[in-house]
């Protein structure tokens, strides 16, 4: 058997197009889900077609016991977790006095405490194995912050230090974490900008052009290969130079 990634999210934008992307590379793939449920089946007869051992899992990522369970029915379809890939999230545009509790609370439940549980339910078994490579999907605007996006900046951010310390921790077993900063990129997140925002967005790349999923995707595919065998703790932004 093949090695085995679980990828969170992999209903839709980035979580999918890595998803596709361990497929054709021969991985096995665990697609979880949260809502998107007809988007994951479908996900997952694509997989197949591709001739990739394919599955599926729902979890709630803000409830550990969900999590615990999905991780576990996981590890026994496939035998083992070989790679986690945390890329459910989302996204929400408020002035900071009008973000409420309740939208606190997601963001932070979704982007952040769902990283953590999730990196919490798979590290026994890498560290039993003494091998297992995580990445965790972040966010341009968890390095740099975002006007108006200061719980999601807040989360991302969050997720950044989680990265690095866990890294440090694991480390001596044999398990690598890292991170990803997707910079403006053609989702679902993307939804509420109109045309010309977006145009404006990608004149202000130096690439000339928003990114694509599978940009992303190819970075995470890498993280979590043996190429990648001697990095860890780092976060690579993946934003055609947004950033710089």
């Amino acid at each position: 058997m093949g090695k085995t990634v679980l990828i969170t999210g992999a209903s839709r934008g980035i979580g999918r197009a890595c998803a596709l992307a361990f497929g054709k590379a021969g991985w096995n793939v665990a697609v979880h889900y949260g809502q998107s449920g007809q988007a994951a089946r479908a996900l997952v007869r694509e997989l197949q077609d591709l001739g990739c051992d394919a599955d599926l899992f729902r979890a709630d990522v803000r409830d550990p016991a969900q999590v615990r369970a999905c991780a576990a029915a996981a590890a026994g379809r496939f035998c083992r977790i070989d790679a986690l890939v945390c890329c459910a999230g989302v996204a929400q545009q408020k002035l900071l006095c009008d973000i409420t509790d309740g939208d606190w609370d997601a963001m932070l439940g979704t982007d952040l405490s769902g990283v953590f549980y999730f990196d919490r339910a798979v590290l026994p078994g890498m560290l039993r194995a003494q091998k297992g490579a995580i990445v965790h999907v972040s966010s341009v605007w968890g390095v740099h912050g975002a006007s108006c996006e200061t719980h999601y900046s807040a989360a991302k951010a969050g997720v950044i230090g989680l990265t690095r310390a866990l890294a440090k921790e694991v480390g001596p077993s044999g398990v690598r974490v890292n991170c990803v900063a997707p910079g403006v990129i053609a989702t679902d997140m993307c939804a509420c900008f109109d045309e010309s925002t977006m145009a404006a967005l990608a004149e202000e790349t130096p690439l000339g052009r928003i990114g694509r999923p599978e940009d992303v995707a190819n970075a995470v595919l890498f993280l979590c290969s043996e190429e990648a065998a001697f990095i860890t703790g780092q976060t690579l932004g993946v934003d055609g130079g947004f950033a710089l």
